[in-house]
Order: C-alpha cells, then sequence, then structure tokens
C-alpha cells in the first residue's frame, strides 16, 4: 500500500478543514482523521483532492453540518499526590469543566441504568487534593481517573457516541488491561479542530465474541460483559476517559500504551459523556 496514503496527519487534516469546500452530499458528512507522524505533512496535502481528508488509503468527504467552535478545548491541568510508596508524584490530567453537571447520574453510560437507585460509585478524583483522592490497601493506584459502575455481572456493554463526536468509534485494544478490558477510539470535534480520546472499559466479565482492535464500533455495538477480572469480588464496570496526546500514532495505543502518560492524558468522564 502506498506509504503515503498510510500518513495521515493532523497538520495537513486541519489545513485542508479550513480551505476547502464542502461537499454537497448528505450521505458523506462524517470523517475519522488518523493521527500519526506530521514528517509527510507537506505531501499529504497533494494526496487527497480539495474537499476531502486523508484516512488511511482514502480520501473522505469533509464534514460541512458540525460548527467551527462546536466544542472547548479541553486543556490537562497539573496535580500532585502520594504514590503508595509516598512519593509525590506530579500528574497532567483533564478536570470537570464548570458547566458541565456534578451529579453522575445526569450522563448516559454504555450500561443500561439500574431500576433503581444510583450506579455511580466510584468518581473521577485526580483533581482532588491528595488527601482526597482514592487510596486502599487492595488498590496498586493512588487516584481514581474513571467512573466505577455497579451492575449485575453479564450485563451488555455497548458502544456509546461521545459529546460531538464524528463519525463511528474503532477497538483499539482487547486483552488484559484492567482484568479484561476493551479500549475503543473516538474522534471529537473540539476547540474548532479534531482531537482523539479513548475509553477503556475495564474488569469485564468477558470481551464480545469476535470483537477485535481495527474494527468499527458504532453506537450499541457489544464490546463485553460487566465482571469483576483484576477486581475480584466486586462485580463492576470501570469506566475510563483519556484524551490521545497530539501526534500519537494510533498504532501506538493497541497495547498497554493506551494508559501511559506519554500517550494519553487522564479526563473527567463528564465532560465527553453524553448528557440523558
Amino acid at each position: 500500500m502506498d506509504p503515503l496514503a498510510r500518513a495521515s496527519v493532523a497538520a495537513a487534516a486541519l489545513t485542508a478543514l479550513s480551505a476547502a469546500a464542502a461537499p454537497s452530499d448528505p450521505a458523506h458528512r462524517t470523517v475519522t482523521v488518523v493521527r500519526t507522524s506530521p514528517t509527510l505533512a507537506s505531501d499529504m496535502s497533494a494526496v487527497c483532492p480539495a474537499g476531502t481528508l486523508p484516512d488511511f488509503d482514502q480520501c473522505i468527504p469533509i464534514p460541512d453540518d458540525v460548527p467551527t467552535g462546536s466544542s472547548l478545548d479541553l486543556v490537562g491541568e497539573r496535580n500532585v499526590h502520594r504514590d503508595r510508596s509516598g512519593r509525590w508524584i506530579t500528574y497532567e490530567q483533564i478536570p470537570k469543566l464548570p458547566d458541565r453537571p456534578a451529579d453522575y447520574d445526569s450522563y448516559r453510560y454504555p450500561v443500561p441504568p439500574p431500576e433503581s437507585g444510583h450506579f455511580a460509585v466510584s468518581g473521577y478524583d485526580l483533581d482532588r487534593p491528595d488527601n482526597e483522592q482514592r487510596r486502599g490497601s487492595r488498590l496498586s493506584h493512588t487516584g481514581h481517573g474513571a467512573v466505577d459502575l455497579m451492575h449485575t455481572r453479564g450485563t451488555e456493554v455497548r458502544t456509546l457516541p461521545l459529546e460531538h463526536q464524528q463519525g463511528d468509534a474503532e477497538v483499539l485494544f482487547v486483552g488484559k488491561l484492567f482484568g479484561i478490558s476493551v479500549v475503543t477510539r473516538h474522534t471529537l470535534r473540539e476547540g474548532g479542530r479534531l482531537r482523539d480520546y479513548i475509553v477503556l472499559y475495564g474488569h469485564l466479565d468477558a470481551s464480545a465474541e469476535g470483537i477485535a482492535p481495527g474494527m468499527i464500533a458504532r453506537e450499541g455495538d457489544l464490546l463485553g460483559y460487566v465482571g469483576d477480572t483484576g477486581s475480584e469480588g466486586i462485580v463492576h464496570l470501570h469506566l475510563e476517559v483519556r484524551q490521545v496526546r497530539d501526534n500519537i500514532d494510533p498504532a501506538d495505543l493497541r497495547n498497554q500504551n493506551v494508559v501511559r502518560n506519554q500517550t494519553t492524558i487522564p479526563c473527567d468522564p463528564r465532560n465527553v459523556l453524553p448528557l440523558k
């Protein structure tokens, strides 16, 4: 396959997005921009015709039904906490935007709501002072960069589009991470540009049959089942959202690298989860 067609880059994509005329065909209004190294940005500008963006080996029409400033740019902030050995750790995280509801029950999730009561039992706390972050003798990490959803073992976990998402999600990883886990990649329009996020579904009882990296994950597609792998005795879904750093190749996210600070930044899920 032509290497230029695989060198899709954010810089070239954004240049094309601002300069090209939008297509009129309403059947072609979504696009997934794949981020890779910007070394061939100048060459990629000539690969696809005006009005399209490169996506692996295809040229896809630019969306014309999304306002330029449809969402604020979510920017990482620094915080610190003590790890289990007592060392101070400085890290980057993206706190909840002030205008997003604090109540976890205000959001939709990839599992159905319970018949009664709350099912969000542990929320995002990486933006809090050290003494307010979650820790315990059974926990390997200090702080909690996700939301834990209590549910019945075997409950279906299905793909959920995020706020301002463009196109369908992609399965990045299936395997052992937080117990049995599935990770999906979502492209969001944010601050007038396209940006990638990953969603991690952890402690699954099992992943869905046949699901594999590289597959498209459309709204409602089955990803797996709620369980307690890696967290024996506590049946729940660990739902984690992370912003992909600029210029990270998606191929670098198809393994345990997906949750490393060098590649992704923890984000309060309430910033991007859809409201009810």
